[in-house]
């Protein structure tokens, strides 16, 4: 029962997501705004597949909208550095258990640490 819940829920919310983005490049319109960081960690991942192995279950490709902004805001240079910060799994490349300062992404992710 109540993967089936979640599993309808997930949908619903998806299906109200996509017809939303069918109207703009991102959620709130034209603009990349606070509502798409706000939920890109959990849809955009969600959607892309890289969390919970859920997309099959959702039939997450068929939210054509979704897949799209998902993809662009993932490209995004400040995204992509962000998913790094306080990493401690994965690619050493990609890892990035403190920052401090800009120069951090540069100087002190986990390869270069152990290099």
């Amino acid at each position: 029962y109540a993967i089936d819940r979640f599993t309808m829920g997930a949908k619903r919310l998806f299906h109200v997501l996509d017809k939303q983005l069918a109207r703009g490049r991102y959620v709130a319109g034209e603009e990349y705004t606070i509502a798409d960081i706000a939920i890109w960690p959990w849809f955009g991942c969600v959607a892309l597949g890289s969390v919970y192995n859920a997309a099959e279950i959702l039939d997450a490709e068929k939210y054509t909208n979704v897949q799209r902004w998902a993809k662009d805001v993932a490209n995004r240079h400040a995204v992509k550095r962000g998913r790094i910060v306080n990493r401690t799994s994965g690619e050493l490349n990609e890892q990035l258990h403190e920052r401090h300062a800009a120069s951090d992404f540069d100087t002190n992710t986990e390869d270069k640490r152990q290099a």
